[in-house]
């Protein structure tokens, strides 16, 4: 089911190794396409294109797309008594992780009348997405929702798709983790549309623009975000889900097979990546796939995931080379089943998942650590969600009069030097009798 890559007996450049890391490139390729349409048509025609999209992908037509409040309870009062226990421990959970990404302000003395204040101030209004199609995702409203709060975001919209099975409202167990939240803004639109209504705004929903939208979905979601940046914040694209195990000889196959599984079944597109340098691991893993797969519920999901282009077993020497491919991979999940893991190594990825009882469905739920991350190797440069994504950093200046004197020679210096010499005056005015 799984293809394999034989990287060993070669020395690999960073180039090489890119070259070499399983992605379904055509499948982003022509979601980036789509999905700048799909928000365009948003934009143009507001709540119309929202319903023939919803009519199109959804099969839902006349459905509520702002939800009423009497949802949000009906929901919550119906949600099964466990799940809304699992939720209020996830909840707990994500927001003391997130309170820890809250920078504290600090003021920095650079001399007597010299101070610099870096305070962090939350954005205004968010547009949180929580997918809807293939699966069921209440987790992703808490790990959306809680950081925004957590940073003292004023302002929170909540959109996922509308459900055909019921009636065109959103899913109820997501309304029911909304209500939970105290989030009453919410939406019943997916995908692309979604991302550009929260983007442009929506006059006839009362839906107004966002500063930051984020969230995790497909391709096409990932690729609506591309399309709006620059008009509202973004978090990572986080788009089909991925994962990279990292086994040396002393992993549990069995354990492995069932991780890559489990990320297998979100979507045909997810990313199922074994490296490793035991061959007989690989084997070993390959005869555990293959019965488990079959019989999980979504097996043929899995088994489209598995056999795509994006999914593979890589062979390397060492664990040196294992390393090296892993942060050229930069993946969003990475698992390490190695006698001596030694994270500090793995630079490149959205979150690590350290030793056999670490498994990414952990840091799906209740680890406490948050399930948006990034895809497609923006590990490399990009941040999972967190509490710093509603927060931008301000720094306020404040010099007296001899602290400004103190400097005055070294800017009306450097005004020179640039050719600005209206700077340096405007500095020099302030000490004129």
């Amino acid at each position: 089911m799984l293809r394999t890559i034989d990287l060993r007996g070669r020395t690999l450049s960073l180039p090489q190794l890119l070259a070499a890391v399983p992605r379904a490139t055509a499948a982003r390729e022509e979601a980036l396409a789509t999905a700048a349409q799909l928000v365009a048509d948003v934009a143009a025609h507001g709540e119309s294109a929202l319903r023939d999209q919803a009519d199109r992908f959804d099969g839902v037509t006349g459905h509520d797309i702002r939800v009423p409040g009497a949802h949000l309870d009906e929901a919550l009062a119906s949600v099964d008594p466990a799940v809304r226990e699992a939720l209020e421990a996830a909840i707990e959970r994500v927001r003391a992780a997130s309170a820890a990404q809250v920078p504290p302000p600090v003021v920095t003395e650079l001399g007597p009348g010299a101070r610099v204040h870096q305070r962090w101030q939350p954005v205004r209004r968010v547009g949180l997405y929580v997918p809807g199609g293939k699966a069921v995702y209440p987790s992703s409203v808490v790990m959306n929702v809680v950081p925004a709060q957590v940073a003292g975001v004023a302002q929170v919209a909540l959109a996922s798709p509308p459900q055909k099975a019921h009636a065109g409202r959103v899913h109820p167990v997501i309304l029911a983790a909304a209500r939970l939240l105290g989030v009453d803004e919410v939406y019943a639109m997916g995908g692309a549309g979604a991302i550009g209504a929260f983007a442009h705004g929506v006059a006839g929903l009362g839906l107004d623009p966002v500063d930051v939208v984020t969230g995790p979905g497909n391709n096409f979601v990932a690729s609506a975000k591309r399309a709006v940046a620059g008009l509202v914040g973004t978090d990572a694209e986080a788009g089909a889900t991925e994962i990279l195990v990292v086994a040396d000889s002393a992993a549990d196959p069995r354990l492995i097979a069932v991780d890559l599984i489990s990320q297998a079944e979100h979507d045909e597109q997810a990313s199922a990546v074994l490296v490793t340098d035991s061959e007989a691991l690989a084997a070993a893993v390959t005869v555990e796939i293959g019965p488990r797969a079959a019989r999980t519920r979504h097996a043929e999901r899995v088994a489209a995931a598995l056999s795509g282009p994006q999914s593979a077993i890589v062979l390397v020497d060492d664990l040196a080379a294992a390393t090296a491919f892993s942060n050229a991979y930069a993946p969003e999940h990475l698992e390490l089943h190695l006698a001596d893991p030694r994270p500090e190594d793995f630079v490149h990825a959205g979150a690590v998942f350290v030793g056999p009882d670490s498994p990414v469905s952990l840091g799906d739920y209740l680890a406490g650590s948050n399930h948006v991350l990034p895809t497609g190797g923006q590990a490399r440069y990009s941040a999972g969600l967190s509490a710093a994504t509603f927060l931008r950093p301000q720094q306020v200046i404040e010099y007296d009069h001899a602290a400004l004197a103190s400097v005055r020679d070294a800017i009306v210096a450097l005004a020179e030097a640039e050719q600005l010499p209206a700077h340096g005056e405007a500095v020099v005015a302030r000490f004129e009798a």
